[in-house]
């Protein structure tokens, strides 16, 4: 299998953490349900190409994202893999179903914007932190790791660019709740890497550590890549991605969505950053899940080292 030449760049983390956020993130934007045995075997198939963490599904109501509302059924079935199991829990009730499962690692999702706040949430930005503070609160207590997501960091399709200090009050307060962990999310993919860098920047002076921060960019623009480099050099080491890049943005138009995880990993093995994953079993696990889903990947790596016919 072709791989990049390894040319070290100074300055950069030695190691990179891959969140991997395919299972829940990207099969939730599908038009029709993945059965769940394909669910968990792509998990199982994730964990084998060397991906350390997985977000396996959402404990959102039913309701309103049908395409996860096996979680339940889907969750006992990955009791064998020795690798982190994030799960999304909006609100107590869903903290209640994960943990009764066994879940040992949550995320909440907020907003940094008003706008989607009340769309997705159906709340204020106040309002929805006020909802993530039992959350936060009972999960600490069960010792439990909290990731907090926040959403629109860098622009809102309603709103516009968003202002950094805005989106250093809601991370700030996240973090305050008691989030272990914050993932920035360019959830319409206008970030750039100046703004990304003057974000980071902030929130450190804000009092938030790099190392408590990871990221989360969508490709809607072809930024992706060069706004994950700017993070890396001011020294994250936390990249959220999506196998095989699956996962829209039905915020912006012609959105390629999800950063795909092998493109990052074909960008950081070119520069010396240790990830842990084997490209050649994750590109196969991208063909294979994008075999049932009846369309062709969307990622270029997966594009460019898969057999051609």
């Amino acid at each position: 299998m072709t791989l990049p030449m390894v040319v070290p760049v100074d300055d950069l983390p030695p190691r990179v953490r891959i969140h991997e956020v395919g299972p829940r993130d990207g099969l939730q934007n599908e038009k029709t349900v993945v059965p769940t045995d394909v669910k968990a075997e792509f998990i199982h198939r994730l964990a084998a190409a060397g991906l350390t963490t997985v977000e396996a599904t959402s404990f959102v109501h039913p309701k309103w994202v049908p395409q996860l509302a096996d979680a339940e059924q889907l969750f006992p079935m990955l009791a064998g893999l020795d690798i982190e199991l994030p799960v999304l829990v909006p609100n107590e009730r869903g903290l209640d179903r994960a943990l009764a499962l066994g879940a040992r690692r949550i995320a909440v999702f907020g907003s940094a914007t008003e706008t989607f706040a009340s769309r997705n949430l159906n709340r204020t930005v106040d309002e929805s932190l006020a909802m993530f503070e039992p959350v936060v609160a009972r999960a600490r207590a069960d010792k439990v790791q909290v990731r907090g997501y926040l959403s629109m960091c860098f622009g809102d399709p309603w709103e516009g660019p968003v202002p950094v200090p805005q989106v250093v009050r809601v991370a700030k307060a996240l973090v305050d709740l008691g989030c272990d962990e914050l993932s920035l999310g360019d959830t319409i993919g206008v970030a750039t890497p100046g703004h990304v860098r003057a974000l980071l920047a902030a929130l450190n002076e804000a009092g938030v550590p790099t190392t408590a921060i990871g990221v989360h960019f969508h490709d809607t623009y072809g930024q992706a890549l060069s706004n994950t480099l700017a993070a890396l050099q001011h020294g994250v080491s936390t990249v959220d991605a999506s196998a095989g890049g699956l996962g829209g943005c039905p915020y912006a138009k012609s959105a390629t969505g999800n950063l795909a995880t092998e493109d990052l990993v074909w960008m950081l093995q070119g520069l010396g950053v240790e990830t842990g994953v084997d490209l050649g079993l994750l590109t196969a696990t991208s063909v294979w899940m994008a075999e049932r889903l009846g369309r062709p990947s969307p990622s270029r790596t997966v594009r460019a080292l898969s057999p051609k016919e």
